[in-house]
């Protein structure tokens, strides 16, 4: 059954790249077929009851909720066009990024990535090398900048949910998230500087005819953003006994009405939004509807990965388990760091979170306090290893496919591996040495 999460893992890294016109035609298919060939041994084994219930769980509990977020901020964000010709010198694209990474911990990693990605690609519509500013927007704006609130990135709201303070990880991985976003930023200053220096790096026409100051279309939708900041706040701070049970998954009435309101809010935006908004800002539904249906089969298919996790010592991946815990019992917060990001980086980083969460002890008072080490290093690993691959964060996968409607020649899925492999990944060491030690 393992052959479902691998094989779509596997399809996502190499058809592009293979067949990349077959891909782009079928990859709802391609999806469905991995999710038909977990769900069809699954209910062999288990029966057709335990398997119904087990894709509900996932599609009532996670990925609805998930999807419904993620196409809210799409949509609301996509309604806010930056008027103005910005152009991309080394100087202007950090200063994008960082404002982005501030953005990111407030408006969550999704809208900061989709307020910001068009503009961005835009303002380096005549320069000849772009991919690496998309490549470190990712890594900043879409993972690392959502590290300080549980508004930013969804393992963080989860804890949240738990018990974990709203205040808490601002004070207790400020300094990582500090570390993380100003080295990134210092090392594209220098690329990019590099980049713009070359000969012909600029085209000698912009695509994009030069206006006179810069504004904002669209407007009206940064109020929608605040009601989606108040949803997301609502579901998390109130507590309600009405729970209703959707074939075995219980949905409280919080979320069900979070929800019920971000689809509102998406309907709203629509129809306010004017066309020449999302005409300008090229609008299209293409990178939602790649989300959507890549991330469904995601779903379906690492339910037994996270069963198996949640199975503990006992489970098939009890040597995982075994390894974040030092000889004398106590946890290595080094290890949890390490365990949490890398798998975070291939499976949905939410409810990987949530595993190492539980085995911490999952006492969310415990955790901030005596643990305090520990809940840091699982926090930091679930959201900046997020960037490790193109599938480790929704919005990775939406940057990248919005880049490409705009004519950018993204790398493969491996190729973007050795981007993050060669950049983050000793950023990461220095990190343990210094943090999770």
């Amino acid at each position: 059954m393992l052959g479902g999460p691998g094989g779509i893992l596997l399809s996502i890294a190499l058809m592009p790249l293979l067949t990349p016109i077959f891909w782009h035609h079928h990859f709802g298919k391609i999806a469905a077929a991995w999710s038909l060939a977990f769900l069809v041994p699954f209910a062999a084994m288990f029966g057709a009851s335990a398997a119904g219930e087990a894709v509900v769980h996932a599609a009532v509990a996670e990925y609805l909720p998930f999807v419904i977020l993620l196409t809210a901020l799409f949509t609301v964000a996509g309604g806010i066009f930056i008027r103005g010709n910005l152009h991309g010198s080394p100087g202007l694209n950090t200063a994008i990024l960082a404002i982005g990474a501030v953005l990111a911990s407030f408006m969550g990693t999704t809208g900061a990535s989709m307020l910001l990605i068009r503009p961005l690609i835009r303002a380096n519509d005549n320069r000849k090398h772009t991919a690496h500013t998309v490549i470190f927007f990712i890594f900043i704006v879409s993972n690392a900048g959502g590290s300080l609130t549980p508004l930013g990135d969804p393992p963080l709201f989860l804890g949240f949910l738990k018990g974990v303070d709203f205040f808490w990880t601002v004070r207790h991985i400020f300094p990582e998230t500090l570390f993380m976003v100003g080295s990134l930023l210092l090392i594209f200053y220098a690329l990019d500087w590099f980049f713009y220096h070359r000969r012909e790096e600029i085209q000698p026409r912009d695509p994009t005819p030069d206006t006179r100051g810069i504004g904002f279309d669209g407007a009206r939708n940064f109020w929608l953003l605040g009601v989606v900041i108040a949803l997301v706040l609502m579901s998390g701070t109130w507590k309600s006994s009405v729970v209703f049970n959707v074939f075995g998954t219980e949905v409280g009435l919080p979320g069900l009405l979070r929800d019920l309101g971000l689809i509102v809010v998406t309907i709203v935006s629509l129809r306010i939004t004017p066309s020449k908004v999302h005409g300008d800002n090229q609008f299209s539904w293409g990178p939602m509807q790649e989300v959507a249906k890549l991330f469904a089969g995601i779903f379906i298919t690492i339910i037994p990965v996270i069963a198996m996790l949640r199975a503990g010592l006992e489970g098939p991946f009890g040597a995982v388990i075994a390894a974040v815990t030092r000889p004398d019992g106590t946890p290595d917060p080094a290890m949890y760091f390490w365990a949490s990001g890398v798998l975070s980086s291939f499976l949905d980083n939410a409810p990987t979170y949530l595993v190492f969460f539980n085995t911490a002890g999952g006492d969310a008072k415990v955790l901030m306090t005596q643990l305090a080490p520990v809940l840091a290093a699982i926090s930091a690993g679930s959201v900046f290893m997020g960037a490790n691959s193109y599938i480790g964060n929704a919005p990775n996968l939406m940057v990248k496919a919005i880049a490409e409607d705009r004519g950018v020649k993204m790398p493969s899925f491996f190729g973007y591996m050795l981007w993050s492999v060669g950049i983050l990944v000793p950023l990461f060491v220095v990190m343990t040495f210094v943090w999770f030690k």
